[in-house]
């Protein structure tokens, strides 16, 4: 996993930042040089060898998640060409299951670190927003496999769905958590 420390320092301190335990960061590094191609980094081109995601419908944003230099905690906007393993883990991180020993603070932190997360994956333009042209987007991206729901029907049930969260929420919905 890298040169400069010995092994099981470096993936200690990995643990200590992702919140993986040993097992699941040894787990997830097979996993990684299992889709890098044994790289030492990751391209988008490399989860083409994932098959499960090739028919996920929201698949460009979770790629893009895994690039995107706001949940990789790089940069305010952009995107990484590539990332490492260290990178991978941060991203993984976001998906795991909250753990029953957290007090509070520790919850309410990671509960926000997720959301962030997930607004990043739909606030594609990066401006701190989800607007009712990207939510769409997201809902037809989602709703495009269903044979039986034509494109319109798509658009209909985001702008309901959108109208009631704007109902409810009385104000902006802005990042990186919704404001009201």
């Amino acid at each position: 996993m890298g040169s400069s420390h010995s092994m099981p320092e470096e993936i200690q301190e990995l643990a200590d930042k992702t919140g993986f335990t040993l097992e699941q960061i040894e787990h997830l590094h097979r996993r990684f040089k299992q889709i890098s191609g044994d790289q030492p980094t990751l391209r988008k081109e490399s989860f083409d060898r994932i098959p499960d995601l090739e028919f996920n419908p929201i698949r460009s944003k979770i790629v893009r998640a895994f690039f995107d230099k706001r949940n990789l905690r790089q940069a305010p906007d952009g995107l990484a060409d590539e990332i490492n393993f260290e990178d991978f883990l941060t991203i993984m991180s976001y998906f795991r299951p909250i753990e029953m020993n957290m007090d509070e603070e520790q919850l309410d932190h990671f509960r926000k670190e997720k959301l962030k997360f997930l607004f990043h994956m739909y606030d594609s333009d990066n401006d701190g927003k989800i607007t009712l042209q990207e939510y769409r987007k997201v809902v037809e991206e989602l709703l495009s496999r269903n044979p039986h729901l034509e494109k319109e029907s798509a658009r209909s049930i985001a702008d309901g769905a959108m109208m009631e969260a704007a109902s409810i929420c009385v104000g902006q919905m802005v990042g990186p958590l919704w404001v009201v």
